[in-house]
């Protein structure tokens, strides 16, 4: 199969949604996932506190796997959104502090945040090529820091994110109580 990997516009808010939410359904450990919830990604995307990106099998147009980074806010600071705006909203759940990076430092994180990809689409390193696409797009804007969460039992996501560079940096209970190692990459 060959996929097509783009970043998603408004328009494709609908689909990220029922992609993870589908994902998340078929999952037989659900608590190895933190499925966002549909209105937590309508928002994030809508107002550009967070970025998706998509891939699409290219022969029937088929979405097979989605990826979101969100923005979150240093402390003191404004976040400014995608397209440079400063949100209304707050978030103090920055994975950066978790793992002790300093404010100046905490400005520079992005999560990489919900990997999604259907089941009959897995074995193409779909959650990779997604992560890959995203990190060449977050260089450009000026983000350091690249933080996500895995659930330590997780082993194909983790040794996929561990593969790319990352490294365990802290675990911790997140989510709701749930042991997630918090990984960290930093760009050139």
């Amino acid at each position: 199969m060959d996929f097509l990997i783009r970043k998603c516009g408004p328009d494709d808010i609908d689909t990220v949604i029922r992609l993870i939410k589908t994902v998340y359904e078929q999952m037989e450990q659900k608590d190895w996932f933190a499925a966002d919830n549909g209105e937590y990604t309508r928002k994030t995307l809508a107002e550009g506190r967070g970025t998706a990106y998509m891939a699409v099998e290219k022969e029937s147009g088929t979405p097979a796997g989605v990826f979101m980074t969100a923005f979150p806010q240093a402390p003191g600071k404004a976040a400014l959104t995608s397209d440079g705006k400063t949100p209304e909203i707050t978030d103090d759940e920055n994975l950066g502090r978790d793992i002790g990076l300093n404010d100046s430092m905490l400005e520079k994180v992005v999560h990489m945040d919900s990997a999604a990809v259907l089941s009959s689409f897995r074995g193409h390193h779909l959650q990779r090529r997604l992560m890959e696409y995203a990190e060449k797009d977050l260089r450009k804007k000026g983000y350091r820091y690249l933080c996500c969460t895995v659930h330590p039992d997780n082993r194909p996501s983790l040794n996929s994110v561990l593969a790319q560079g990352y490294r365990i940096m802290a675990t911790c209970p997140k989510y709701g109580g749930y042991p997630r190692h918090i990984l960290m990459k930093e760009l050139d």
